[in-house]
């Protein structure tokens, strides 16, 4: 098992059972026509036959015998033929399948295999889900935009069918949408040997102001800027410190409204008053939240080296940090204060970036290892069962992720200058059903 817990996992989705229910119209009506013809006459006497009453010749009640036998024989075999009980015999279980069309509803990301014999369909993008990519046309209905530079943050709209993607090296903000030409909604002045454009979050009433948040790197530090369609960027926190030749950081909105702001450092240790290493909090003008730990402080928690990701669990409220120390990549839990002990640790450090926190589970994505890393958590800090690795390989390297309003999973890859395999269709956004945190089952 890669990597180690502080508790495990436990995997299992619910499933939606389908049985051949004991009910047949087209038996049950042919056994309705039989008794109708072999129903007795409504008038029949009871009387014994008197003595000068003619009885049947054989030859009479011979072909009568034969009627009725063949009419009890069809009886008994279409009668044999209904008894098919429900709870016996083998039990095929597969998910409910709702609504149509490819995007309607993407395929599952298996928690385990079904108990069948069939095995389980390829993850998207492996061999068996049709030809790859031919320049910017890209087969795969999970991949909803194509060609665009390696992406650092994905935020979802509300209509969830589409999708904003920031462009680390560019500063370009993209709205994104399957089957139409991504539409360039801002550019934000970058640094891209500082970082370029870090993160990207909608403002927490976005549905009123329509605004975005972004965390950029200048020539001269790492800012804060807001966003409003049309003009240009303003700075609301500035002065973080730069980490030369680290582009790490990340940016996030906590369920209490808060933005919450990663940030990296150049040493192990820097000034507890720095900016730099920290979880920063602050409202939308760039003042410290409310209940920070220094109501003057935008610092909420120290002790971060290389910040990959940021997400806001949706059950507990919970803010997750994946994180990369010097001998291993780590999962953390933002608090007050400093840091504890990592919630989950990586000794072979496969790149942990992006992260989303549906109820009872936390997903990773990995650049390095070019996977999503599922772990199911029973509280806060807490974890169950045996942790998987999805998608290997399918999409490349994957950087940001978000979650949808309507629980879907979108990433964006990093495949351009990343040393690794590129797709003619690369960088890419994806929109695809994230794995399901259903308990039930057990370890692997």
């Amino acid at each position: 098992m890669r990597g180690s817990p502080t508790q495990g996992n436990r995997d299992g989705p619910f499933s939606w059972v389908t049985r051949r229910g004991p009910y047949s119209p087209e038996v049950h009506g042919a056994v309705h026509r039989v008794a109708a013809v072999s129903r007795p006459p409504s008038r029949v006497s009871a009387r014994r036959p008197s003595a000068g009453t003619r009885r049947p010749s054989a030859r009479t009640r011979r072909p009568k015998l034969l009627a009725f036998l063949a009419l009890a024989l069809a009886l008994a075999t279409l009668l044999s033929s209904c008894a098919t009980f429900p709870d016996t015999g083998p039990k095929t279980w597969r998910d409910k399948v709702e609504g149509g069309g490819p995007l309607a509803n993407p395929p599952r990301i298996p928690d385990q295999p079904p108990d069948s014999e069939e095995p389980p369909p390829p993850p998207p993008g492996e061999p068996g889900q049709g030809s790859g990519p031919s320049g910017c046309v890209d087969p795969d209905p999970q991949v909803v935009a194509t060609c665009l530079n390696p992406l650092s943050a994905v935020a979802v709209l509300p209509d969830a069918q589409s999708a904003l993607v920031a462009e680390r090296a560019t500063g370009r903000v993209l709205r994104v949408q399957k089957g139409k030409d991504p539409q360039l909604i801002a550019t934000v002045s970058v640094d891209a040997g500082g970082g370029g454009l870090i993160g990207l979050v909608l403002s927490p009433s976005y549905q009123e102001d329509q605004l975005l948040y972004a965390y950029a790197a200048t020539p001269t530090d790492h800012r804060v800027v807001r966003i409003a369609l049309g003009d240009p960027p303003v700075p609301i926190l500035t002065g973080i410190p730069r980490t030369p030749g680290n582009d790490s950081g990340a940016l996030s909105v906590g369920r209490d409204g808060a933005l919450l702001v990663a940030t990296g450092a150049d040493s192990p240790n820097p000034a507890p008053d720095s900016l730099a290493g920290k979880v920063l909090r602050i409202d939308t003008f760039g003042r410290p939240f409310r209940d920070n730990p220094n109501p003057r402080s935008p610092i909420y928690t120290s002790g971060l080296r290389a910040p990959g990701g940021m997400c806001t669990a949706l059950d507990s409220g919970a803010a997750w940090v994946t994180d990369h120390l010097a001998e291993r990549d780590v999962l953390q839990r933002a608090v007050p204060g400093p840091v504890g002990d990592p919630a989950w640790s990586w000794p072979d450090r496969p790149g942990v970036a992006g992260c989303i926190a549906p109820p009872g589970a936390i997903v990773v994505a990995e650049r390095g290892a070019s996977a999503l890393y599922l772990l199911h958590s029973t509280a806060p800090g807490a974890f169950t069962g045996t942790p998987r690795s999805l998608l290997v390989g399918a999409y490349g390297r994957l950087g940001p992720a978000a979650l949808a309003p309507d629980g879907l999973l979108w990433l964006g890859t990093v495949n351009k200058g990343g040393g690794g395999p590129v797709a003619s269709s690369d960088d890419r956004a994806i929109r695809i059903q994230p794995p399901s945190a259903g308990g039930g089952g057990g370890p692997d």
